[in-house]
């Protein structure tokens, strides 16, 4: 992830706060909708490596990429095995007509979790660091990292598009800038979240998922805990993770700040 001093001091995620209020981004478009930025940043989030930007630290893997480990875990509840189809009788029987049937339901997982069928995140909002933001979808890199969306609009959050959808069964993944070359970034005070803080994610079904953050911890990167992070827990979770810990200008930044959330609430727009 590239990175700036603001006020020519490194600051880590440990470091308190700048005198200003927290870094508020707000959405300047339709919910859904996509800035040029994000369409462009759409084509590029298919798992190609971007190009070191001008100025950046190195050893970032590029101006795209905020440095997190290779996703070797899957988020993702496995899949389990389909039982096979007995062969036809002899005389078979004439199926039933058809009976109508209600709208289903909000799904619910077996022990009573809420559970959200697979649909693009639009939207997130994190009321207690100020925070609404677009949401892009993301892919991987050619080394299986997690891209993030482009320095260029560092207002922008980015979700992994190939795992679980915000509110599904799994571990959904959303990533976002703590700063860039031109200041701060939409996850600059992602480490001031506490437990019982909420996330919202709008979803383009017109459904909100509610998180309930459960922790939030700062991991070295040598001891980034890739099962614990990125592993499915048999419920719907949440992910938000960004740059953290102290700031060199050869090597980046030192850590990763992860915040654990699990799905509370689904509201309908």
């Amino acid at each position: 992830m590239t990175a700036t001093l603001v006020t020519g001091v490194v600051r880590g995620c440990q470091d308190p706060p700048p005198d200003a209020p927290p870094v508020t981004v707000a959405a300047d478009s339709p919910l859904g909708a996509k800035t040029p930025e994000a369409e462009e940043a759409d084509e590029k989030a298919a798992g190609r490596d971007e190009p070191a930007a001008a100025g950046g630290p190195a050893g970032h893997g590029g101006s795209n990429v905020i440095d997190l480990p290779p996703l070797t875990v899957r988020s993702a509840e496995p899949a389990k095995p389909v039982a096979p189809v007995p062969p036809p009788s002899r005389t078979p029987e004439a199926a039933p007509a058809p009976r109508p049937t209600a709208p289903a339901p909000t799904p619910v997982a077996a022990h009573g979790e809420l559970a959200l069928p697979p649909s693009p995140a639009r939207q997130l909002a994190i009321p207690a660091i100020m925070i609404e933001s677009p949401v892009m979808g993301l892919g991987l890199d050619a080394k299986g990292r997690l891209t993030a969306p482009p320095v260029n609009n560092p207002r922008l959050v980015g979700w992994y598009q190939k795992g679980p959808a915000p509110g599904e069964k799994g571990t959904a993944l959303v990533v976002g800038h703590r700063d860039t070359k031109t200041g701060p970034a939409v996850f600059l005070n992602l480490n001031a979240l506490k437990p019982g803080d909420k996330v919202n994610i709008a979803r383009a079904d017109r459904r909100t998922a509610v998180f309930t953050v459960d922790k939030v911890r700062t991991y070295k990167k040598e001891e980034f805990p890739d099962a614990e992070v990125y592993g499915h827990t048999g419920r719907p979770e949440l992910r938000l993770l960004t740059c953290g810990g102290s700031f060199d200008k050869k090597a980046g930044y030192s850590a990763n700040v992860v915040v654990f959330a699990h799905l509370t609430d689904v509201r309908q727009v």
